[in-house]
């Protein structure tokens, strides 16, 4: 054991189709696609229009996030306006964080030590498309209040310290889709330089509206027929959606010492950029990934030969992937004589791309698979390593 070793005691997620974590790894164990067809019918009650339905490059998919609307408001103090202002995403990982927290067994109480809160949520777009829109709420409440009290991505990870009374850092992380796992790593580091005692980290995305497909067109990211196959010889690209979770961190010696549940142990971590060393803005470079996680591996202080299963970035797209594929090579190769002995897969073919919280989807099905000795959860029959997308690099 390292004075470094950073446990994880405690999960939360909402994610397409799992309400929780024992149904999400039901659903991963067992296969299931969480990216499921829409009707005409649902389609057209969520405001898609007729003549979008018609074209043939609408795909009528969409990873739906069960429950956006339901909030227990009361029980965090909130009076009915209030929450109804404010963005489906900072609800969700208010709920998960807390419920992380019961997770981990812990009250987050100030005698308990200092607790921080790392997280990051996607745009805001309950804001921009659903309560800017209503003219009289914005002139009622005031701009400034509707934007800095509810809904603004700044005050995600402020909010949850304010209303569980938290007391250590409280950092919001803005990297794109590296977001949650820049967030553990920047928790694991606050907790070995002692700024906090546990740690809250994770995100939160929720996408406006919902149940909705898109519109596919060629070259883009998007996939033509509503499926992400990641490492697959049919990958073009990826589905996007809705999700919340977060982990709670502590010091492996302090879990130890106080009974803790201990799901997984985080060894090593490392966040770094590309720079222009990429194809382009919007696609990943070999260079950076293979940097990324040989310093993960070199702070972790593990073998190579190790690893075996590595849940990857994996958006499905021709480019992407095989691009990560390489740069796990170029960091895996110095390190060990030995080939094909590691398995590689992506969560994104089960729930598609969370966006903000990809990264702790990932994650929280590492630690599951590890927890359930299940080896590599089963890919949709449809047929992370983590790393960012535009900003910083996560390996863990």
């Amino acid at each position: 054991m390292s004075n470094r070793d950073i446990a994880i005691i405690g999960m939360a997620g909402r994610f397409p189709g799992a309400p929780d974590i024992d149904r999400y790894w039901a659903n991963l164990r067992d296969g299931v696609e969480s990216i499921r067809p829409l009707t005409d019918e649902e389609l057209l009650a969520a405001g898609v229009l007729q003549a979008e339905l018609d074209d043939p490059s609408y795909v009528k998919v969409c990873p739906v996030l069960e429950g956006i609307d339901l909030f227990d408001a009361a029980f965090f103090g909130f009076n009915p306006r209030e929450a109804a202002v404010m963005d489906p995403a900072h609800r969700l990982f208010l709920e998960v964080a807390w419920e992380a927290m019961e997770h981990a067994g812990h009250t987050a109480l100030p005698h308990e030590g200092m607790v921080g809160v790392f997280a990051g949520s996607g745009a805001p777009y309950y804001l921009m498309d659903h309560v800017r829109r209503d003219r009289s709420l914005m002139r009622s409440m005031g701009e400034f209040l509707v934007r800095h009290t509810n809904n603004d991505m700044n005050f995600l990870a402020p909010r949850v310290s304010y209303q569980m009374d938290l007391r250590g850092p409280s950092v919001n992380v803005q990297t794109a889709c590296s977001t949650a796992l820049v967030a553990v790593h920047m928790a694991c580091e606050s907790i070995r330089l002692g700024d906090c005692d546990l740690a809250i980290a994770g995100g939160s995305t929720v996408l406006i509206p919902d149940r909705q497909g898109y519109m596919y067109q060629e070259g883009e990211i998007l996939s033509p027929d509503g499926h992400c196959r990641p490492f697959d010889a049919k990958s073009a690209g990826t589905v996007f959606g809705s999700g919340s979770g977060c982990v709670v961190l502590r010091s492996l010696s302090a879990a130890l010492d106080d009974g803790d549940t201990i799901h997984a142990v985080v060894k090593g971590s490392a966040v770094n950029n590309d720079g222009a060393l990429r194809v382009g803005f919007l696609a990943p470079g070999v260079e950076g990934q293979s940097a990324a996680v040989g310093k993960a591996l070199d702070a972790a202080g593990v073998s190579a030969e190790s690893i075996t299963y590595i849940e990857a970035h994996g958006t499905g797209t021709s480019v992407g992937d095989p691009i990560e594929v390489a740069g796990l090579n170029d960091a895996y190769r110095p390190r060990t004589d030995r080939r094909d002995f590691c398995a590689i897969g992506s969560v994104k073919s089960n729930v598609g791309h969370l966006g903000e919280a990809a990264g702790i989807a990932s994650l929280i099905k590492a630690v599951l698979a590890l927890k359930h000795g299940s080896g590599a959860p089963r890919a949709p029959a449809v047929a992370e390593s983590p790393r960012s997308g535009r900003g910083a690099r996560t390996a863990t």
